[in-house]
């Protein structure tokens, strides 16, 4: 192999994970705004990309929302440890409220977290989508368990609540009331919602992970 053509394959290696990098962000800003409700050639005509170069670094359509959910939850969460804006301890309920306040700027991307959803319950079709929605759903499901079982040592929450039954509860009803304010924004109100639910599981402490789950985007 000739010189030049060493250094072209390391400048092009290079630029590999920065461009797929460009690529993510650029899906994320326009699932925000539209939502994921299209094919991964018209997703690439609309933000500029061949379908040749998303193939490249996506193998299909799963993959590349199942990225972009990744990069959108990195983002939270880097937003959320540079800032700090929330206590670090915080119940269960009141973290779900604090992403549907999020969620409210981006129906785009809680559009695109019920199609992945809705693409898990097909796991034939969509074998790695499912996959990413059951890990993800675990990961939840035991922060949010973690926080009321906080809540039960320091006596806010009755010992008798049993932690992981209260955590499906939680993210149900966070995922289910998102799924109807984005289907009606006038009909449902989803913080005074889970507002309501506070009442039955007041302030559980932080679980010490040094991450806050999110349900929904």
């Amino acid at each position: 192999m000739a010189n030049g053509d060493a250094g072209s394959h390391e400048r092009s290696y290079r630029k590999g994970p920065e461009r797929r990098a460009q690529i993510l962000l650029r899906a994320m800003e326009l699932f925000a705004e539209r939502g994921a409700g299209a094919s991964l050639r018209a997703i690439g005509e609309a933000i500029g990309v061949s379908h040749a170069a998303l193939r490249y670094y996506f193998a299909n359509r799963d993959e590349l929302l199942v990225e972009v959910y990744r990069a959108h939850e990195a983002k939270v969460h880097e937003v959320q440890a540079r800032e700090r804006s929330t206590p670090e301890e915080v119940s269960a309920v009141v973290m779900m409220e604090q992403s549907a306040e999020r969620n409210r700027s981006i129906p785009g991307l809680v559009e695109l977290y019920a199609t992945l959803t809705t693409d898990a319950l097909q796991g034939q079709q969509h074998p790695a989508t499912r996959e990413f929605v059951q890990a993800r759903f675990r990961r939840v499901r035991a922060d949010l368990a973690e926080r009321v079982r906080a809540g039960q040592r320091s006596g806010a929450i009755a010992a008798d609540v049993d932690p992981d039954d209260a955590a499906a509860l939680v993210a149900a009803a966070s995922d289910g009331l998102q799924l109807q304010w984005l289907l009606q924004p006038d009909a449902v109100d989803v913080r005074r919602s889970l507002e309501l639910l506070e009442r039955l599981l007041p302030g559980a402490g932080s679980p010490g992970t040094g991450q806050e789950a999110s349900v929904g985007p």
